[in-house]
């Protein structure tokens, strides 16, 4: 049973919402806490765990920047087992991120508590950087426009490319045991979502929903899903063959980064991390008499496809892969336009609940037989 209760703010929604992670902390709901920490230069946060109240004093909820997925810091703190109670304070993309690496064994959701927050939309880790040494407070700002969730983002800055076409900006799903809302609700107050036991803990009184927070919600996500679709068409444009995917990831420099900092790739060792493709030196000159020329190093582009390949149904669009990028390719963009067709195909939306089987784990005899028998052309990028 889930009890929603509305808050009046004092200074200001992070503030309220750092008394409410106080209190859990104070009453035993959670033995630490991981959040967002203000880094002592204060242009940055990063996920940092808490266990004493009056440290909360430097965590910036709703800073609107992801250095990491959360999700990964989540796994480390819960993969071998974790004894203290945590809760754990994440967007919805990281919430997903947690969901899909529970099922892959990678982290645990015992003794977790999930805190999730409605999402306005985040700026790169730079633009967030540059935005505080100006004197500007993004956060503040887009608090301002909750109310009627338009989130427009500094005239000066956009968002990153995964928040502009995100349509999941609020937590789902019964895994998520308090929400934190502030869209649709009215100035000087916020929503908090919590499971019967967590509210009555907190001593929060039942009340009902904002009456205009469904249809803010609902505009903000028709208004991301339009620009996703436009975004991942122009997308498709450019990889619609072999060579335009070829393209994209030409000036990928094989740095490894997009596979490092997602938080979905998980394998203990990467064959791209090993001596696999260690070749003997010979074998070039043999690739090159056969070929005529020999791209060096080789396996740039069946790195890049063989990530597409092994975890593209559970991609969740945080787009940290882009994020980190030194070259600029659109990773996440790329990920998404083919994770949203092979996600259609197994009717699957990574991380919204644990009860959905993982189709990468999940064996069916007669699976996609609906596609008949393929040819070598039938599973092609313009499909």
């Amino acid at each position: 049973m889930i009890v929603n209760a509305i808050l009046p703010v004092k200074e200001s929604a992070p503030e309220t919402a750092k008394t409410i992670l106080g209190a859990m902390l104070e009453k035993g709901v959670v033995d630490a806490l991981l959040v967002p920490w203000q880094l002592p230069a204060g242009d940055n946060v990063a996920p940092t765990l808490v266990n004493a109240p009056a440290r909360l004093a430097e965590v910036k909820i709703w800073a609107p920047v992801m250095p990491i997925n959360a999700a990964r810091a989540v796994a480390s703190l819960t993969a071998t087992g974790n004894k203290p109670r945590l809760g754990v304070l994440l967007r919805p993309c990281e919430i997903r991120a947690l969901v899909e690496l529970t099922k892959l064994e990678q982290a645990s959701l015992d003794n977790t508590l999930i805190i999730g927050l409605d999402c306005p939309g985040a700026y790169t880790v730079a633009d967030y950087a540059r935005m505080t040494r100006q004197g500007i407070d993004p956060t503040a700002e887009l608090l301002a426009q909750a109310a009627d969730a338009s989130m427009t983002p500094h005239q000066s800055y956009q968002f990153r490319e995964a928040c502009r076409i995100c349509e999941h900006p609020i937590p789902q799903g019964e895994h998520v045991a308090v929400k934190l809302g502030i869209f649709g609700i009215d100035d000087g107050q916020i929503m908090i979502q919590a499971r019967k036991d967590v509210a009555q803990a907190l001593g929060l009184e039942k009340a009902g929903e904002p009456a205009k927070r469904k249809a803010v919600v609902d505009k903000l996500i028709t208004a991301r899903t339009e620009a996703r679709d436009a975004a991942l068409a122009d997308v498709q444009r450019q990889i619609g063959s072999v060579e335009g995917l070829l393209a994209e990831f030409s000036t990928c420099i094989r740095c490894h980064n997009c596979m490092i900092n997602c938080p979905i790739c998980y394998c203990k060792e990467c064959i791209f991390r090993t001596a696999t493709f260690d070749h003997e030196s010979d074998l070039y000159y043999r690739w090159a008499d056969r070929k005529g020329i020999v791209r060096m190093l080789p396996d740039t582009t069946l790195f890049h496809l063989t990530r597409l390949n092994h975890m593209v149904t559970s991609c969740v669009g945080c787009g940290v892969c882009t994020d980190v990028c030194p070259s600029d390719i659109p990773v996440a963009a790329i990920f998404r336009t083919v994770g949203q067709k092979t996600q259609a195909i197994f009717d699957y939306t990574p991380g919204l609940s644990l009860e959905d089987e993982l189709p990468l784990t999940t064996f069916r005899e007669d699976e996609l037989t609906e596609l008949g028998t393929p040819d070598r052309h039938e599973f092609s990028f313009n499909r």
